[in-house]
């Protein structure tokens, strides 16, 4: 394994391994943040469930990345959240730091996922038997 792909995938671990955690003992405090982005959060704790979700998600990932185990499955659950993240900071909070850290999330899974992505050549095939 290259250093930077060693890198990479402990960084990312970091970023949601950490942020994951804040999402349940609130050591980082939280920005201000637009009315839009308060109400995108409000919708998701107010679910009762997809918050705590998310949080224990990007938990279990972010420390799978760390000890780099299950890598490949641990980007594939995280891909959608890193969506959701660079549109949130897009769309809802369209700050510069928070869409550069969105972007630079979004370049360290994209990296991750070529550098594993042997792991994925039997999700990509379109010559999957028919069931």
């Amino acid at each position: 394994m290259s250093k930077a792909v060693l890198a990479a995938r402990i960084i990312l671990g970091l970023i949601f391994f950490v942020f994951g955690l804040n999402g349940f003992l609130h050591f980082i405090p939280l920005g201000d943040m637009p009315q839009p982005a308060l109400d995108f959060m409000g919708a998701l704790a107010g679910s009762g469930y997809l918050l705590t979700l998310i949080k224990i998600t990007e938990t279990v990932c972010g420390f799978l990345l760390l000890i780099g185990k299950r890598v490949p499955l641990a980007l594939t659950i995280l891909a959608p959240i890193v969506i959701n993240i660079l549109l949130f900071h897009i769309f809802l909070a369209p700050d510069p730091v928070g869409l550069g850290m969105a972007v630079f999330i979004v370049i360290l899974e994209v990296f991750l996922a070529w550098a594993y992505r042997e792991s994925f050549r039997g999700v990509l095939h379109d010559d999957a038997p028919s069931i």
